[in-house]
């Protein structure tokens, strides 16, 4: 009887995060329309080039993008979007997340996905901070980058930071092994796969970001910069970048 009384106690006090949690869950969903799943930030360079053929060669892709690429870019303008409070100050960082990113198509990407989350988001979600961003939008103030609109939201929801990072790491990764599933191609099962071993990876990467600041911004993977320029070249294209 204690187990059960303790157990319905632990129900009342986890009920209101878990479902809350729902939400955070929801807008990962494949189905939810900001368009993450015609983007490959490059990848397709490397599939076309046979340099990503196997389920192995693309874990290893996609562990290179989370600890190379989003660790010391997105992922550290999710962090500091979060911790930022001034208006201007995260106008400022929009502006920097554009100018970080080199590749035209990746550059783009970022925002369109940005702009599609906060026209989803709005219409279903009470979020301030949102609100008053969709403003800056129409005002043609910011860019809107997926980075900072996502901190944003997290925020809140009242999600904490780890959380908040970590669930962008997953979903930047995840929404590359979906769209290398259907461009390699390779089986649902092989994506499971690679899925679940980026798991850790993810939290590695998570607690890197944590430690660091905007001072720590940098893009050394190169080869990613470059494939994500070639990529509007390429003669035959399943994915917009």
């Amino acid at each position: 009887m204690k187990q059960q009384n303790d157990d319905l106690q632990n129900l009342s006090n986890t009920e209101g995060i878990s479902t809350k949690f729902l939400y955070l869950m929801h807008i990962h969903d494949s189905a939810f329309p900001i368009g993450s799943y015609t983007h490959s930030f490059g990848m397709e360079t490397f599939i076309q080039s046979d340099t990503i053929r196997t389920k192995e060669d693309l874990f290893h892709f996609c562990q290179m993008y989370l600890h190379e690429n989003v660790a010391y870019t997105d992922g550290i303008f999710v962090k500091e979007t979060y911790v930022t409070e001034d208006i201007s100050a995260l106008i400022r960082l929009d502006k920097i997340c554009d100018a970080s990113k080199n590749a035209e198509e990746t550059r783009e990407a970022s925002s369109m996905i940005g702009k599609q989350f906060v026209k989803a988001v709005l219409p279903v979600s009470e979020t301030p901070a949102l609100e008053k961003w969709y403003q800056l939008l129409q005002e043609k103030q910011v860019l809107s980058h997926f980075p900072i609109v996502y901190g944003l939201y997290a925020k809140d929801l009242a999600f904490d930071l780890y959380t908040t990072v970590l669930t962008f790491l997953y979903s930047s990764a995840v929404g590359l092994v979906h769209n290398a599933v259907r461009a390699i191609p390779l089986g649902q099962k092989a994506g499971i796969e690679v899925i679940h071993r980026l798991i850790p990876e993810m939290e590695k990467a998570a607690k890197k970001v944590l430690e660091r600041s905007l001072a720590d911004l940098s893009n050394h993977a190169v080869g990613l910069e470059l494939a994500s320029m070639q990529h509007k070249y390429l003669t035959s294209r399943l994915f917009i970048s």
